[in-house]
């Protein structure tokens, strides 16, 4: 069993604290395999997005810089690598939607083994037949998730077109919310394992606004980074189930009965794993 130390108390190092856990996590012998399959499908999308956006960067970028006004030619230079950012987001918020979706199953895989490794205890006593029966309600989550994301991108997208502001804050306001989001899906898989729901999992998140928001950045910022993208999606998967085991685990599971705990509560009343 890998021991979770007592993180730090304040939110923001929490974050960090649970994003490098996740790195000590990803080399555990006995995780080996549950990482293999996320990181193969990480990397094919990488490859296969990453040339999909090579070929037609020109195009959109055109695209982009069409809705200027000719008034405000003069600024081209300035506004030429903010709308390039602003694809990059956009680009890279696909990528996180359609590789977590295909990932699922064995992301909630690999987050009941990370679980099982920080505590001894098994989620779930489930057969390889129980997994894939399983299968059809992971991918359920995530199109809950999606369809969350989903109309705020496309309010986004749509001011987007907006001269100035669809070059200037607009491509801030992607960053945040990829940021944001990725701390809902990461964190998801461990909440979708013990069967809490999607709604009930994002109040928890709620709760510890700066915490989920500094793991969800560091994830967001190293999605960016060649080599390391390729290796982050096991990362944040168990970086969020530590999180999960050490911050929300006790709450969640009633001790004495076995039965997910459903009273409102606030900071004050959560007790940590010790």
């Amino acid at each position: 069993m890998t021991l979770l130390l007592s993180p730090p108390q304040n939110q923001f190092e929490k974050g960090i604290y649970y994003f490098t856990f996740g790195w000590r996590l990803i080399f555990q012998h006995k995780l080996f395999v549950f990482i293999l399959f996320p990181l193969l499908i990480n990397i094919g999308l990488i490859v296969g997005l990453l040339w999909l956006f090579i070929i037609n960067i020109d195009d959109w970028l055109n695209s982009l810089v069409s809705f200027m006004p000719s008034w405000l030619d003069w600024i081209t230079v300035v506004l030429v690598p903010l709308a390039i950012l602003s694809l990059i987001i956009v680009f890279y918020f696909t990528f996180t939607t359609l590789a977590n979706f295909i990932a699922a199953p064995f992301n909630g895989l690999l987050a009941e083994k990370v679980e099982l490794q920080l505590t001894g205890e098994l989620v779930l006593n489930t057969s390889l037949t129980d997994i894939l029966k399983d299968i059809p309600r992971m991918l359920k989550r995530e199109w809950q998730k999606m369809m969350y994301a989903l109309p705020r991108v496309l309010f986004l997208f749509i001011l987007g077109f907006i001269p100035l502001l669809g070059q200037t804050v607009i491509p801030l306001l992607f960053f945040v919310f990829s940021c944001w989001m990725l701390a809902i899906q990461y964190c998801d898989y461990p909440f979708d394992n013990h069967k809490i729901s999607f709604i009930r999992m994002q109040k928890a998140l709620s709760q510890y606004k700066t915490m989920n928001f500094t793991f969800g950045t560091l994830v967001s910022i190293a999605t960016l980074i060649p080599v390391i993208n390729l290796v982050i999606m096991p990362v944040a998967v168990c970086g969020a189930t530590a999180m999960w085991v050490k911050e929300y685990r006790s709450f969640f599971l009633n001790s004495h009965l076995g039965e997910f705990d459903d009273r409102k509560t606030t900071k004050k009343n959560v007790k940590y794993n010790g």
